[in-house]
């Protein structure tokens, strides 16, 4: 009996982490449909966009990208094959009937929240082909269901072989209450919402199982958590690491992204306790200016901010923090731009990401009249990153001599050399064989290269 081929299945992921994490649970809930992933657009039966409206011009580039796929479309229709295509994402949740409209070869769109829908949307999708093409029109999906979509998915699935599925992402929190009047987030992913704590711990007990050993959560607000438990109490995100720090095998847990105003006394508390929770910790605040950080709708001070972050130095020495930055927000003066510079220089950033404004339609910001020069914007964002730049190199720095215990994931790039990561994120290459790969191990840092580290292998504390 002549087995039936699986069809293939080739997912473009744009944005952040919480995106890689929804590409991944969209083919676990294909692949019981006979749907099976490829690294190759060309050989896909169904491409997914799996789009992120954060940037600018994150619509252009999610047509732009429709015009090449409507050509490979009709490519494999000249040779008898067909290409289904589906816009999912934070771009079709805003846009949708746009995209419908405009993009005519398109067969779903769908927004964040409807991807255990997603086997449905693609029977009514498949079926939608025999009409004819006049009178086809893609399936619309844009909805915030009443449901927990996370209930509704199958289990996330891990394939754990040599440097590979070591770390994994866990979503446990979307949406967002905040309504910074930069961020297009409210609208696109709904209000703040978190998983159950049960659902969290089983999740990451399967990824341990599996051979993980390191776990990202993942939330627009992720320090916003507040999942029940089994009596319905709400659990915060400080007693959930507690609670994952027992499971078995699991090593190392990290955490992004983080509200200022989220952080509370337990979750500061928890970096104290456990040496599981990486002491890195991504920490945005956007601006340094009081009159910026107003207009933001931030609802917190760079005093309030510095006062935060000598809390969690306090309970963690060794941490470290990333932040985010935006230059050029509307009526933003020299002014204020240096304060943003200041807050810089005063919390010693081992990383940073740093941003243009640029207007969101819907969101308050897109409405405010003082809008600043691009070439101003252009120089701020220079000389911001420029202060980054050294601040990263000389955290790098200050990491040479020290012994820091790296979780080795992978063959590296030089025959003989294997790669891994540091407590803080930071790639790390040393000398060793293979067999040193999904372990832990102490290893000295002996120099930097221009985004990573250089060790000497010490001593394995982990297998």
């Amino acid at each position: 009996m002549n087995q039936i081929a699986p069809k293939k299945l080739f997912i473009k992921t744009y944005g952040c982490q919480m995106n890689v994490y929804d590409s991944d649970r969209m083919a676990d809930a294909l692949a019981p449909h006979g749907y099976a992933p490829t690294q190759d657009m060309a050989e896909a039966d169904l491409v997914l966009l799996n789009t992120c409206h954060i940037r600018e011009k994150a619509s252009e580039k999610v047509f732009s990208e429709l015009g090449r796929l409507k050509e490979l479309q009709n490519e494999k229709r000249a040779t008898g094959g067909d290409l289904m295509i589906g816009v999912a994402g934070c771009v079709a949740q805003a846009e949708g009937e746009e995209i419908a409209r405009r993009a005519p070869m398109v067969d779903m769109v769908f927004g964040p929240q409807a991807y255990h829908r997603l086997p449905d949307m693609l029977a009514k999708a498949e079926g939608n082909r025999h009409m004819h093409p006049a009178l086809r029109r893609a399936v619309v999906d844009t909805d915030f269901p009443e449901e927990d979509k996370f209930a509704h998915l199958p289990a996330a699935k891990k394939d754990v072989t040599i440097g590979r599925g070591l770390t994994a992402f866990l979503t446990v929190q979307e949406g967002c209450d905040k309504f910074c009047s930069f961020c297009v987030v409210p609208y696109t992913r709904g209000a703040e919402v978190s998983r159950p704590v049960a659902q969290v711990v089983e999740e990451a007990r399967r990824l341990a199982d599996a051979g993980v050993k390191e776990i990202t959560l993942l939330g627009q607000n992720v320090n916003a958590y507040h999942g029940e438990d089994v009596s319905g109490r709400a659990v915060g995100l400080g007693e959930l690491a507690y609670l994952l720090a027992e499971i078995p095998g699991l090593e190392r847990l990290r955490y992004t992204t983080s509200h200022p105003r989220d952080m509370d006394d337990a979750l500061i508390a928890a970096h104290r306790d456990l040496d599981f929770l990486m002491p890195y910790l991504h920490l945005p605040v956007q601006s340094g200016s009081d009159r910026i950080l107003k207009v933001m709708n931030r609802k917190h001070t760079a005093a309030e901010y510095m006062r935060l972050i000598e809390r969690i130095k306090t309970a963690r020495p060794d941490m470290a923090f990333s932040g985010d930055f935006i230059v050029g927000f509307p009526g933003e003066s020299d002014a204020d731009f240096e304060d943003t510079l200041k807050i810089i220089r005063d919390v010693g950033y081992s990383s940073a990401y740093s941003f243009k404004y640029s207007t969101r339609p819907g969101t308050p910001g897109a409405n405010l009249t003082e809008q600043i020069d691009e070439a101003v914007k252009v120089e701020r964002l220079a000389r911001l990153q420029d202060l980054v730049n050294k601040q990263t190199s000389d955290f790098h720095a200050s990491c040479v001599g020290r012994t820091l215990p790296v979780l080795i994931e992978r063959v590296g790039r030089m025959p003989g050399q294997v790669g891994g990561r540091s407590p803080y994120l930071q790639a790390v290459h040393l000398e060793g064989s293979t067999d040193l790969i999904g372990g832990i191990h102490e290893v000295e840092i002996i120099g930097t290269s221009t985004n990573s580290l250089v060790g000497r292998l010490r001593q394995a504390v982990a297998a």
